[in-house]
């Protein structure tokens, strides 16, 4: 590992000129968070939790799904998986290609169905 450079009082490294003529890719987790952000702003419910009289619960996301209970299930947990999957779908899409991943995935990196 590198010795890393003294920080100056600003707690930077390196002087200014050696920051500003570095052209630097913008790092992975800036875009993997801005897809997280994003989706957490795509999948919010609206309205009113809805039940009728067989107990079937329901609200709706802004993505315009409808989030519902089921026999196993409440409408929390549909809530928690919809958002996860959302925030999954979002990350996965930006992350780099050829990262290793749990899920196997197709060209646009989004989960292979096979």
């Amino acid at each position: 590992m590198d010795a890393a450079r003294p920080t100056s009082h600003t707690g930077r490294r390196g002087s200014t000129a050696e920051r500003e003529d570095a052209v630097r890719p913008e790092p992975v987790s800036a875009s993997m968070r801005r897809a997280k952000a994003g989706a957490r702003a795509a999948h919010v419910t609206t309205g009113q939790v809805v039940e009728d009289a067989s107990g079937r619960v329901t609200i709706e996301c802004s993505c315009g799904m409808v989030l519902t209970n089921g026999p196993d299930w409440t409408v929390d947990e549909h809530i928690r998986l919809h958002r996860a999957e959302a925030r999954y779908l979002a990350v996965s899409a930006v992350a780099p290609p050829g990262m290793p991943r749990i899920l196997p995935v197709d060209a646009d990196r989004l989960p292979r169905l096979d």
